[in-house]
């Protein structure tokens, strides 16, 4: 699908707010209400708005800890790392789990209360996964940067 400005602008307005009612999206990128909300329903029909979603304060919600976490497993063919990967899917705190190139075969950032939460998730969960060799763990100290907004020229 090619995007024109309006249809970039749209993407970036809706990424800032997802709330946005579509009177008020029709103003930010001045089309008309019909036209927003054709153009947005195409951009949801080809992929490119996958889904709306709140972002919540996980602070807030007794979960202030990052800790990103290479996991190595024991062997690296494909059944092993599908087994794995349904078996992380289903560990609440593991909010991003991405296969990787180098050392380790999975990174993962996980939330936790604090380092004692950290330590039952490591013995309960993660060293439990199926075929981990080793996991080795690196504390967020402090969030520089976050941002859910792709760039979008």
């Amino acid at each position: 699908m090619g995007l024109d400005r309006h249809d970039r602008q749209i993407l970036r307005e809706l990424q800032r707010d997802g709330r946005l009612s579509n009177v008020e999206l029709a103003s930010r990128v001045n089309l008309s209400e019909s036209a927003t909300l054709r153009r947005v329903r195409a951009l949801e029909d080809a992929g490119l708005i996958e889904r709306y979603a709140a972002l919540l304060g996980a602070a807030k919600l007794g979960y202030p800890t990052n800790v990103f976490v290479n996991i190595t497993l024991h062997r690296q063919d494909q059944a092993d790392l599908q087994v794995f990967e349904e078996a992380v899917r289903k560990v609440p705190e593991v909010m991003e789990c991405y296969l990787m190139t180098g050392v380790s075969d999975y990174l993962l950032r996980v939330l936790c209360k604090d380092a004692a939460d950290f330590e039952r998730l490591h013995s309960q969960h993660l060293t439990r996964l199926p075929g981990v060799a080793r996991v080795q763990s690196s504390f967020a100290l402090r969030v520089v940067r976050r941002s859910t907004e792709l760039p979008i020229a």
